[in-house]
């Protein structure tokens, strides 16, 4: 009867052992979803923005946020088209170079609108703000892309 007992003891433990891993792991990966899903730009890695400062990034992003959408767009478009070209018969390498030059440019253009809206937006900020928006900036670029306004976007 012991044997048994312990064994259900032991059974019982581990499951509510395991359980509250699960949860635990559960409630972790809510909280980094959450997080990351709300962050729409460098500045909202800044936990110390006032309201004003809040209000006018969102007022700055209505019309950043568009165009690299349409960019974006601009790309996925291309992009198909791109590999359509090239497994097309017969081979047209012009062809090919020039909708791979309209990628680069579209790469560029969202490169630059990318570079303006960190512009603009370091405007708003006090000297502290800044030093943080620079880490932020140098460990997001890091990657080699454009950090946040690199990633996929969100459907």
């Amino acid at each position: 009867m012991s044997v048994s007992y312990a064994f259900f003891a032991g059974f019982l433990t581990a499951l509510i052992l395991v359980a509250a891993v699960l949860f635990g792991l559960y409630l972790f990966s809510k909280r980094n979803r959450r997080y990351s899903s709300n962050i729409k730009g460098y500045l909202d890695l800044i936990p110390d923005l006032s309201q004003q400062q809040r209000a006018r990034v969102q007022e700055i992003r209505q019309s950043f946020l568009p165009k690299i959408h349409g960019i974006r767009q601009n790309l996925r478009r291309e992009r198909a088209e791109l590999a359509r070209v090239l497994f097309s018969e017969p081979i047209n390498r012009n062809k090919i170079y020039e909708v791979a030059k309209q990628i680069l440019d579209h790469q560029a253009e969202l490169e630059r609108e990318v570079i303006e809206h960190i512009l603009e937006e370091q405007e708003l900020l006090t000297p502290s703000q800044k030093r943080k928006f620079y880490e932020i900036i140098v460990e997001q670029f890091a990657s080699g892309g454009l950090g946040v306004h690199d990633m996929k976007e969100r459907k």
